[in-house]
């Protein structure tokens, strides 16, 4: 599942394929792209924002632009070497391919891809809140945006993009736990917000740079999460059955005694 710390590592995958390298032919398979011709152009980085990915290139005419794609719940980019076979994903989810003369960047089931001037990423992403991965991190921000709303869940505010952003289902859960913090508590009620935040940013961080997600410290298959995926399997800590619940539009992992309900979730999982 693609969250802040995957669009980095796919990111640096796509600047060490391609930066640099001229494109020798591009084959876009969305409506809104589909007569776009790239050869000739340059790519000059690949970059993250949060969950967006920004590939950022030179036209012929020395332009720049970025080519901007959402990896959401199923999108992937691959590299291959030239020649090599394509077996990312089916042939059918395939978005994009650019071809340079040393790889080929395969995108696979891409939202919301997009072409514009590089100086108008903004539009874009400009919305986001302070990028956990990025550079310019500002947690004294990101704690005053969530603060902004103190009646929301936690659990869907560090959902919101708007407020941080490369949080996702993953991190909400194990961070909530880590904290002993209920989905269900209101932001306003969070007893230290500065700390859960900088606990998140620490967590996606350290998984920067590796395919395996964990927030256990183990990276062996079944013992990588606290409570996410591990529905009715007992609590690390506790014994306790993990819950799993809706929230918002996503589902939650919990531990009921590790992380006491305030007001309660649904009384039924």
């Amino acid at each position: 599942m693609p969250e802040g710390d995957t669009v980095w590592n796919t990111a640096r995958v796509l600047h060490r394929a391609l930066a640099g390298a001229r494109i020798i032919s591009s084959d876009f398979r969305v409506p809104q792209l589909a007569t776009t011709d790239l050869t000739g152009w340059t790519v000059r980085e690949s970059a993250s924002r949060g969950k967006h990915l920004l590939l950022r290139l030179n036209a012929p005419d020395d332009a720049h632009w970025t080519l901007h794609s959402h990896l959401r719940m199923d999108g992937a980019w691959r590299a291959y070497a030239p020649g090599e076979r394509w077996t990312g994903r089916p042939a059918h989810l395939i978005r994009v391919v650019l071809r340079s003369p040393g790889a080929v960047a395969v995108g696979y089931h891409l939202h919301e891809m997009t072409l514009v001037p590089t100086a108008e990423e903004d539009q874009l992403v400009g919305h986001l809140g302070p990028d956990l991965l990025g550079p310019d991190w500002d947690p004294a921000e990101a704690v005053r945006r969530l603060a902004d709303h103190p009646e929301q869940t936690i659990g869907e505010a560090l959902l919101d993009q708007r407020n941080l952003a490369g949080v996702g289902n993953l991190y909400k859960c194990e961070v909530l736990f880590l904290r002993g913090v209920s989905p269900w508590t209101p932001v306003g009620a969070v007893p230290d917000l500065p700390g859960l935040v900088a606990l998140a940013q620490r967590l996606l961080a350290a998984n920067r740079g590796r395919w395996t997600q964990s927030s256990t410290g183990s990276l062996h298959r079944g013992q990588t999460s606290y409570v996410y995926g591990r529905r009715a399997q007992p609590c690390r800590r506790c014994g306790t059955a993990i819950r799993k619940e809706e929230l918002g539009e996503r589902v939650t992992y919990w531990c009921p005694v590790c992380q006491p309900e305030h007001p309660g979730p649904p009384a039924t999982g």
